[in-house]
């Protein structure tokens, strides 16, 4: 064999050993690991003076702390802290992550280590000086705020990044334990706030959030320096950058506008000018009218705004989708609609994330189409709903569809609502599906900017469910069909009547309740073409084997057809009552003979007959009988009232101002309009009205923009 092939097969050889031995040592060291010891065993590796067996005590205490309570690791802790002052880092790095958990259960034996830790801030390792501040600021015990205070200001002047970013983070947890060390603590955070490392400057405004949020005083020096470091920042910085930004910007830029003349629509338009006569005498009021139709008004940003809403523009292909949210709601509630529309794009696609993430995306993209949903249009095949989505998904992407339906173009609509069509059959799979589709038909019927013909379009596709086996589907698309009825009941008379004729092929109660209000609220339309009195005759033969429902609304039909018989047909006014004659003395005479024959006796006046009761009367009086008898407390109390209503045909108006009066025209608005209040991205937007009235703890508003002249000077901001 040649000596290089031989120096080759014997490095091969070895580099395989070396691989498996280091394999079959991880194996034993996992296994080993995962196994529970002894307490006794434990301690005897933490007293141990070997490093390595006191380095895999500590690791299997360290396991067992995130595994099991306090109380379980918690005698382990003199034994711990005895290593604390080991030369290692390992064992250092594992002694301060077992001290932060466990000192607020031992504070006195964890003062006794206090000493050592002061002693590593000086340490020439930058990672164990931050991790010592790190851990004294961890230990919840208030006797050592001082300390804290002093290692605080000693991290803020280190010449290590890391460790500046320490002591920014240690400011929070210092002024929690002693509130009182706030002055000294602000001086350190100013100082910070202008560090040169963006690593600093983000943990600095994150503590400025928590401690004084309120003192833009502080931002002012550093405004243009923090924004310039927005786009190097960690994640964690930016989101904190933003926030702060959103508040200082409403506090600080006033927001003006001014007016300028409006594009003319086409090149060729001529104006058209209006003569006047020599001896007419108008006022200039109705020029000024013309002048100001032809002024818009532009929204005029700050310099320094402006500044932020460019430097933000980059981080919209940030990986984290938070600062792309972030952005969108400082474009929302700062920026013009043209910086919003760059943010719609990046905000879309985060529906291309993980289950949750997209379920998050969804609640923030639902909140911004609410007032821009033309933004959206384009983006219609990100919001069809896909087989795998689940019913939190498909509920908001269905709302979405919804709200850019006026704003799409007429294929658009047909295609829109072709999908709703689809999802809205009873054959598919998810009963809450099919009723968010019939929902969601109409309200895209019920908009105010969509057009009769989609209307109508919408009502037929509502009124092909009628016929379905579905009696959930059959009631959701009649309540649907009701609303949109009562919007312009003149044009829908035909469609009560072909309502009534489903009337045998429903088998709902609730789908023959609404039915049947539609007949009885429709009846005085068309006093010639009413079929309410047929209908009422009809559902009287069943009356008993009704449900409640459906006996509730047969009683409002048969007051409402019998009131509208009294309108029509109001009754006479009653005679006056003759007196009767004075007694004859010969009345009760007899006389037995003569030429009386029994024959006269045929010829005598008889008593006139009662004409008989108008068949309205008597459907109306039927009802009521029949109601007497029912088992329902609440139908025999409405009868009740009805009757008492009626009791005086010639006196209706009481009972037409209670029955006849004009319903309002229902709206059925977005589901998420009542989330409208709150700010994009927050966690109370998705969880609603769950989280309280105020929202949940620690949520903020954002502020009213700042007058004119109230903010604050700008040469505040030159650095």
């Amino acid at each position: 064999m040649h000596p290089s092939n031989y120096a080759h097969w014997s490095l091969t050889t070895a580099r395989d050993l070396t691989l498996e031995a280091a394999r079959d040592a991880s194996n034993v060291r996992k296994s080993t690991s995962t196994r529970m010891l002894p307490s006794g065993q434990l301690k005897k590796l933490l007293d141990s003076r070997s490093e390595r067996d006191v380095l895999e005590g500590l690791r299997r205490v360290v396991t067992m702390s995130y595994r099991q309570p306090p109380s379980q690791t918690l005698p382990f802790f003199t034994h711990v802290i005895k290593n604390i002052a080991s030369p290692s880092l390992p064992v250092k790095k594992l002694v301060y992550i077992y001290l932060l958990q466990h000192a607020e259960h031992e504070p006195d034996t964890a003062l006794l280590s206090i000493n050592t830790i002061q002693k590593s801030l000086t340490d020439s390792n930058p990672q164990l000086r931050a991790l010592a501040l790190r851990v004294m600021s961890g230990i919840r015990v208030p006797v050592i705020s001082q300390i804290v205070s002093l290692g605080i200001k000693k991290g803020a002047g280190d010449m290590s990044p890391y460790v500046r970013r320490a002591a920014a983070l240690a400011i929070p947890k210092c002024y929690s334990l002693d509130p009182s060390t706030e002055p000294q603590l602000l001086e350190y955070l100013s100082t910070l706030l202008g560090d040169k490392q963006y690593f600093v400057t983000g943990a600095a405004v994150a503590a400025f959030l928590e401690i004084c949020p309120s003192r833009l005083d502080l931002i002012h020096p550093h405004y243009r320096a923090l924004v310039r470091k927005l786009v190097d920042m960690d994640e964690w910085g930016q989101l904190a950058t933003l926030r702060l930004m959103l508040g200082y910007a409403r506090k600080c830029f006033p927001r003006r506008t001014k007016k300028v003349k409006r594009a003319a629509p086409t090149p060729t338009a001529k104006p058209t000018k209006t003569t006047k006569g020599f001896y007419d005498s108008e006022s200039g009021s109705e020029e000024e009218e013309e002048h100001e139709q032809d002024m818009e008004e532009l929204v005029v940003i700050d310099p320094d705004l402006e500044l932020l809403l460019k430097t933000c523009q980059p981080l919209l292909q940030s990986r984290n989708s938070a600062v792309v949210v972030a952005v969108a709601r400082t474009y929302l509630y700062l920026g013009t609609p043209a910086y919003l529309s760059m943010a719609i794009g990046p905000l879309v696609s985060l529906l291309r994330s993980a289950g949750d993430i997209q379920h998050i995306a969804l609640y923030n993209i639902v909140q911004v189409c609410l007032t821009h949903p033309d933004e959206f249009v384009k983006y219609y095949t990100h919001f069809m709903v896909q087989a795998t989505d689940g019913p939190h998904v498909w509920t908001l992407k269905l709302e979405i569809l919804t709200l850019i339906f006026p704003h799409a173009p007429p294929r658009l609509q047909s295609l829109i609502l072709a999908e709703l069509s689809h999802f809205s059959h009873s054959g598919s799979l998810e009963p809450g599906l099919v009723r968010e589709a019939v929902r969601a038909i109409g309200r895209c019927a019920q908009s105010s900017v969509t057009s009769p013909k989609t209307s109508a379009r919408c009502l037929r596709l509502l009124l092909a469910h009628i016929g379905s086996a579905d009696a959930h589907l059959v009631a959701e698309s009649l309540e649907v069909i009701r609303h949109l009825i009562q919007r312009d009941p003149d044009n829908h008379r035909t469609t009560v009547v072909r309502l009534a004729k489903h009337l045998d092929a429903a088998t709902s109660p609730q789908a023959r309740a609404s039915i049947i209000w539609l007949v009885g609220e429709f009846a005085g339309l068309d006093p010639e073409n009413n079929i309410a009195a047929d209908v009422l005759r009809i559902l009287a033969k069943g009356f008993a084997d009704e449900a409640e429902p459906a006996k509730l609304q047969i009683m409002l039909l048969a007051a409402k057809v019998y009131i509208h018989h009294l309108n029509a047909n109001p009754p006479s006014p009653p005679k006056p009552i003759a007196e009767p004659p004075s007694p004859n003395l010969l009345d009760d005479f007899h006389d037995e003979g003569g030429f009386q024959e029994s024959s006269f006796d045929a010829y005598k006046p008889q008593a006139k007959q009662s004409d008989t009761p108008h068949p309205v009367r008597a459907l109306y009086d039927y009802i009521l009988i029949l109601t007497r008898y029912d088992t329902s407390y609440d139908l025999r109390d409405r009868a009740r009232v009805y009757k008492s209503l009626l009791a005086t045909p010639s006196s209706t108006q009481l009972a037409s101002l209670l029955l006849l009066a004009p319903k309002p025209v229902p709206h059925t608005p977005s589901p998420s309009e009542t989330r409208r209040g709150y700010v994009l991205g927050s966690a109370s937007l998705v969880v609603g009205d769950e989280g309280g009235v105020a929202g949940l703890k620690g949520y903020e508003l954002v502020g009213p923009w700042v007058r004119g002249g109230m903010e604050p000077d700008a040469r505040l901001r030159d650095e």
